[in-house]
Parts: C-alpha cells; structure tokens; sequence
C-alpha cells in the first residue's frame, strides 16, 4: 500500500483516460502531460495506460508499506527518500516503510508518480481516470482528489536496474512553449486579420486555468461568422467565447460547446502547454493535419499505444 502522508495543493489518480464514452457525455479524464506520464509507465515497463498519481505544484510526501519500483516524470521537483536525494525521470527502489517526499516544483506545474504494476483503482467506465467535475473516477470513485490518510493499493515490485530517460527527450519548462495549432471547420469564418493575431503576439495563461481548459489572455481575437449549433469538442479545441479570448480544451473539457474554435493543438504540444503556470506565455504556429497524423503515429507506435486509445483527440 501507499498511505498519503501529505496530497499538496492537488493530486489526483489518472490512467490513459476514460474512451469512447464521449457519445454518452462522459469526457476523458487522464493525464494532462501525457508524455510525463508515458514516459514513467515506459521506464517501469508498465502498460502504457497504467494509473499513475498526477501532483500538482509538488508539495507532497508518500508511506510505502510494501517495496515498489517508481519513477516520477513532468515538473522538476526535488525527490526525497527518507533523507535521501533521488532524481526525476528515472527509476528507483523503495523499500517498505520508506517516505517519498516529492517538494515544490521548480518549474513545469506537475510531476507524476508512476509504480510498477500501476496504482490498483477499480474502473468506472473503463476507466480510474479522476474527474471531479462529472464526480468519477478515483480512488473513491466520486472525482475527488487525494487527501491525507488515504491508502492505495500496489504490487510490491523490486527495481533491479535503474532506467533514465536520456536528456535529450526531457522538456525544458523554463522556455515559452510554441503551440501547433491545426486549422478547424470554422478557421475560414475568422478575418484574415483575426486568424493572424495568434501568430504574431504572444499568449499569457490565464489563473482561471484548469484540467477543463487553458485560458489565454491577449489581443482579443473577434468572429464575425455564422451562429453555431453546439458541437462536439475535441481535447486541444480552440475555442473563442464572446470576449475575444481563447480557451484551448482539455482533459476534463464538456463534450459540447457552441463556440466557433478556430482549430485545434497538435496533441504533441499538448503536453508541454499543460505544464505552463498562469503568467507564463505561449506561441502559435500553423501547421498540417498531415504531418501531424504522421509525427503521432511514430510517437504512439513508440510507447505502444493502439489506434483505439486515439480517438479522443
């Protein structure tokens, strides 16, 4: 088991997400850096959807009762076993009654703690995805997140070599992201001069930020197309309401909205805008469905994820 000694400002249990209940009004839920999150099941040789606990802003401190192989990927936080340093993006043993002190973020906004065979949640749905706004998921099954004195169960596991992720591969959160944003049906509706404020001005991410959407702030981008009957919403969907400022949709989004979207974030890019705090600032940059249908494939394809846990991009 795993007692939480202290959750921090917000952690939640999420696997790969809740898919193909979109229909049925149930949205995905799951990691909102997916590739932290792929890349702690991939050093840990978990499945690829494995639940995993995402931390927000650091600040939390785990009771191992069993011995468990682990990893934490995402925001650069400080690790602690016992008095202990350890580091990110790679794989280390704890032994049973060890603490896992995981400090504040030095950058990005969240880390996630990945254990070998996965957090063990029930399933609602197909999925432990936690999303509190339709009060699923979890490891009450009511959306909430983690609080102290919870336990979770885990398989005891044993590290028998230490695996890292290369440099190379590791995000710099420090640096203003540059977002790949993918023309949608309604971009041609948009004046040219409109579409063209997204490319040449920087975007500040909004404190009402959150797990159901990106809030930017920035030159006001203004529509004068036809109404829209509410349609369905894409995870990375850019949507401009009323005041001109746009909100890019994510894991926990509604599945419906009438706002006219200009587009949508490549799903690669994703990542790396879920690790932005408010006051950080963002770029955009058009690029080709085409290109990115291929870019996605490899990445997959790499982490062993099938087309069927696609679609709800």
């Amino acid at each position: 088991m795993i007692e939480v000694i202290e959750p921090g400002m917000y952690a939640t249990i999420q696997d790969f997400g809740r898919l193909g209940y979109l229909k049925k009004g149930l949205t995905r839920g799951g990691p909102i850096d997916e590739n932290a999150f792929l890349w702690g099941n991939y050093l840990l040789k978990n499945e690829a959807g494995a639940a995993q606990i995402e931390i927000v802003l650091g600040g939390s401190k785990f009771k191992f009762t069993s011995a468990a192989a682990v990893a934490v990927c995402g925001a650069d936080v400080t690790l602690k076993l016992d008095n202990e340093d350890r580091s990110i993006w790679e794989t280390f043993q704890v032994e049973a009654g060890q603490v896992l002190t995981i400090g504040p973020a030095r950058s990005g906004l969240r880390a996630y703690l990945a254990v070998a065979g996965g957090i063990q949640v029930k399933p609602q749905w197909g999925s432990c995805a936690t999303v509190k706004r339709e009060q699923l998921g979890g490891h009450r099954g009511d959306g909430s997140a983690l609080q102290q004195g919870d336990t979770l169960a885990i398989e005891a596991s044993n590290c028998e070599l230490t695996q890292r992720i290369p440099w190379r591969y590791r995000p710099d959160y420090s640096k203003p992201p540059v977002l790949g944003l993918i023309p949608g049906f309604q971009y041609d509706q948009f004046a040219m001069a409109e579409r063209e404020k997204l490319s040449f001005h920087e975007y500040k991410i909004s404190q009402q930020s959150d797990r159901m959407g990106i809030r930017l702030e920035g030159p006001a981008i203004e529509y004068a197309g036809k109404g829209l009957v509410s349609e369905g919403i894409n995870i990375g969907s850019v949507q401009v309401p009323p005041n001109g400022q746009p909100i890019i949709m994510m894991n926990d989004r509604q599945t419906l909205g009438g706002y006219p979207k200009l587009g949508n974030i490549s799903p690669l890019d994703l990542s790396r805008l879920a690790q932005c705090r408010p006051g950080q600032t963002v770029q955009f940059t058009r690029v080709e469905v085409a290109q990115v249908q291929q870019q996605l494939t490899k990445y997959y394809d790499f982490f062993g994820i099938t087309p069927a846990c696609q679609t709800d991009h």
